[in-house]
């Protein structure tokens, strides 16, 4: 009898083992990504500055800043699609500030609506390099100047400016498109549903363990 249950034991329990520690690692993630979450969040409300000579994609990412000047006529729209609202753009506007001409994402516009034109502003938000491509996004619309996500290098060149976006957070004053701010939403954290999928099938893995080896200890005339 102990032999044939030393096969199943080993499998159950080492099967058990493996699932509660994969479980164990995504609730380590979880915290990970708790921290990192904070983090950004720390960053994109801290007190806006003036916009850096030469921002830095990494060091950069969603630093808060401030600044006046024109934003232009030209704009590129970049097709979005808000719950509860459904499909829209994002419209990417040049913005001539100091002597440098950069981007401004200055919100949402329903499909149907028209695009305003620019003008003077003071614009308070935090930079971004958005990292919305993937393989399955289609190429722009250069002639209509649509995008399917937003690529700072490809508008920049597009849009004849340095390769910097500002995601406005509030326009002074308030006319045309409304601001999508930076936040968390956006960014997965699926380390908790994950967490409790390892730790319930190990439950289920322990079960099925115990029964395997409740009907071998009843023997074949019992079963």
């Amino acid at each position: 009898m102990l032999k044939r249950l030393i096969g199943p034991i080993l499998f159950g329990f080492g099967g058990v083992a493996v699932l509660v520690a994969l479980g164990v690692w995504q609730v380590q993630r979880l915290e990970w990504k708790q921290g990192v979450l904070a983090d950004i969040e720390a960053r994109i409300a801290a007190e806006p500055v003036a916009l850096p000579d030469t921002p830095d994609p990494e060091a950069d990412r969603y630093l808060p800043v401030t600044a006046e000047g024109e934003i232009g006529d030209e704009n590129i729209r970049v097709l979005v699609s808000l719950r509860g609202e459904g499909a829209g753009y994002r419209i990417i506007s040049p913005f001539e500030t100091g002597g440098r001409r950069v981007m401004i994402d200055r919100g949402f516009i329903p499909v149907e609506d028209h695009v305003p034109g620019g003008g003077p502003a003071r614009v308070t938000g935090n930079l971004h390099w958005p990292d919305e491509l993937s393989g399955s996004t289609p190429d722009p619309d250069l002639m209509r100047l649509i995008w399917f996500a937003r690529d700072v290098t490809s508008m920049a060149d597009a849009l004849g400016t340095e390769p910097v976006l500002i995601v406005a957070r509030e326009i002074e004053p308030g006319y045309g498109p409304r601001p999508l701010p930076i936040g968390t939403e956006g960014i997965p954290n699926d380390h908790l549903q994950y967490a409790i999928t390892w730790f319930s099938l190990a439950v289920l893995w322990m079960g099925m363990t115990l029964y395997l080896v409740w009907r071998i200890t009843r023997g074949p005339n019992e079963a």
